[in-house]
């Protein structure tokens, strides 16, 4: 006889299963949420349900204790972004945008991202996060450098070349470069075309 207190949270072909009370109403909403969640100090991972794991090709003790960094195509938007996103959640305790992160496998994937912090003058020290596996509607069409990831992620959020310039701190000219190339790539016959490439629209 199944104990009605109790709940699988893993499929039936996973082993071993987890079990929750289904008292724990909090434990439960984490581990079954159908997005991804995470808990991380210092952005390293303290905790994440099975939906964050398996979108990056993990069990959830397998990202227990490891940097957020790893889930990242490269160092420099592990940092980027780290900065762009503390600087927000100084003055909110807030941040979300989509950006492109890497699969276990080193597939590269859109995800849309958010996540709220304890403290706003220490965001990092504890935060939680939601991840969402986007790929479905923005799939990653073409292999792109880091740089252009990054101007990619700018340029799917409607920022303008002058706006992405000063965010990354680099100069319009070599954005407009880098754009150049990101249209050459995606056969676009003009900017909206690209982007909206980017975006999953074409």
């Amino acid at each position: 006889m199944v104990d009605s207190r109790m709940l699988r949270t893993d499929p039936p072909t996973s082993a071993p299963p987890a079990v929750i009370a289904i008292e724990d109403d909090l434990a439960l909403a984490f581990e079954l949420a159908p997005i991804g969640l995470c808990v991380s100090r210092d952005r390293t991972i303290q905790r994440c349900n099975s939906t964050f794991a398996a979108m990056f090709g993990y069990k959830p003790n397998e990202l227990s204790g490891r940097s957020l960094e790893s889930l990242y195509p490269s160092r420099s938007e592990f940092e980027h972004i780290g900065a762009q996103g503390l600087a927000v959640m100084q003055k909110t305790g807030y941040y979300s945008d989509d950006r492109v992160m890497r699969h276990r496998s080193g597939r590269p994937f859109w995800c849309h991202v958010a996540g709220r912090s304890m403290r706003f003058d220490r965001p990092f020290a504890c935060a939680v996060w939601m991840f969402e596996d986007i790929s479905s509607r923005r799939p990653v069409a073409i292999e792109l450098t880091s740089r252009e990831r990054e101007i990619a992620r700018q340029l799917a959020a409607g920022r303008s070349t002058k706006e992405i310039a000063r965010v990354l701190g680099i100069s319009p000219r070599t954005i407009d470069g880098h754009r150049a190339r990101m249209m050459k790539k995606l056969h676009a016959r003009s900017a909206g075309e690209m982007i909206a490439r980017l975006v999953g629209l074409k």
